[in-house]
């Protein structure tokens, strides 16, 4: 009886153990600001060049966990991304999640009347767990550039 309640015991802590540390490694909404205030920190003080090539970088400073940059001109041309360096160059101003909401033309919204601002909820793969998940992106407008980071829930 006594083996018995022990081995729950163990089999309760293995499991508070290993929920907490999944809930642990998601990013929150502060951790997404945090990463764009960051970002155009490194903007202002180190110029655009600079900035769109750390912010590209997939294993550098601008990228942790399911966090990531994109960077986008006021037409929708992706300048960085931080999880997706093959979609630099592109052109997303029309670019729609499965369920048909237009993910850009969210973030432009966000900073339509000020300088920043939440994105309305849209689904994205999450490169963390490699699953579609709901995202809420916050977005930052600096200069002609759009510089947005998004959590998943």
């Amino acid at each position: 009886m006594k083996s018995m309640i022990i081995r729950s015991l163990i089999l309760l802590t293995t499991a508070l153990f290993l929920t907490s540390t999944g809930a642990a490694e998601r990013a929150s909404k502060e951790e997404a600001v945090a990463m764009v205030k960051k970002a155009v920190a490194y903007y202002k003080k180190n110029g655009r060049d600079k900035a769109l090539t750390a912010f590209s970088d997939d294993k550098g400073q601008f990228r942790d966990r399911e966090l990531f940059l994109v960077v986008l001109d006021d037409g929708g041309q992706v300048l960085a991304h931080s999880a997706l360096p093959k979609m630099i160059g592109a052109n997303i101003s029309e670019m729609k999640d499965s369920n048909g909401v237009f993910i850009t033309k969210g973030f432009y919204k966000a900073v339509k009347n000020s300088s920043h601002g939440w994105s309305d909820e849209y689904v994205f793969t999450n490169p963390h767990t490699k699953t579609m998940e709901k995202k809420h992106t916050y977005v930052e407008k600096v200069d002609n550039l759009l510089i947005a980071c998004g959590v998943y829930k």
